[in-house]
């Protein structure tokens, strides 16, 4: 990989281990990023935030590991074909990363049900378009519909040989719909049509309810040592 220009934040408390210190190692802002680099970059376990591209880089703790799913053998299992039956009458639109006011809203509910807690609960307009979108990145926003009402925005950025899960957000009166799976799953079955070979899904963290979801989509590949390897089904 071309020489690339890391900066390192100084310890601080970790977002989803309680009574753990973290680090973060990131791009220079001043370097011109593309998505070409974030798609070499990503091989190497790093994530997009906005414009800014990073991973973990803790002193004593290695449980943030990247992951990804090689599209082409995937299969889903009982929950998820229920899922996708569920979603059956679930349409889809394809909408380029920008800022619309129903996104947002919806983004803001979203926080405020399952986040209230945190600060993303008063979020604005630019904070969450900035935090979502990307000036160099080839970002899309999908929209899913149910019974012609918007009811999940998923971010997704489109990578040379594969697409990355950003986030997704959903109006909690669809709970029972079981959003965030189908949108994993549309996902799947997008790279698969598209001819891409990965879906990266971020961190898997197992001793974390928020980020070891990730691990019912098999077969799961994690990055560690330097090397992405399968993962163990749990």
């Amino acid at each position: 990989m071309t020489s690339i220009p890391l900066l390192i934040t100084s310890p601080h408390p970790c977002s989803y281990l309680d009574d753990k210190l973290a680090q973060t190692a990131f791009i220079d802002p001043s370097f011109r990023l593309n998505t070409a680099t974030y798609s070499l970059l990503i091989t190497h376990g790093f994530r997009r935030s906005g414009d800014d591209v990073y991973r973990p880089q803790c002193a004593q703790c290695s449980q943030c590991v990247p992951v990804r799913l090689p599209v082409a053998q995937f299969k889903p299992n009982r929950n998820q074909k229920r899922c996708l039956q569920k979603n059956r009458k679930t349409t889809v639109i394809i909408k380029p990363a920008v800022f619309e006011q129903a996104h947002y809203d919806l983004y803001l509910r979203y926080q405020n049900h399952r986040h209230a807690e945190g600060n993303m609960a008063n979020t604005s307009p630019d904070e969450y378009i900035n935090f979502l979108g990307s000036s160099w990145c080839n970002t899309q926003f999908i929209e899913f519909f149910c019974a012609d009402e918007l009811a999940a925005v998923a971010i997704v950025d489109r990578l040379d040989d594969a697409l990355s899960a950003v986030y997704t957000f959903f109006d909690p009166n669809f709970s029972s719909s079981s959003l965030g799976v189908y949108a994993v799953l549309w996902q799947i079955q997008y790279a698969q049509n598209q001819g891409l070979e990965w879906l990266y899904l971020g961190f898997w963290i197992a001793n974390c309810r928020k980020m070891n979801y990730k691990d019912q989509y098999h077969p799961l590949q994690g990055f560690i040592d330097s090397e992405w390897d399968f993962l163990k089904k749990s």
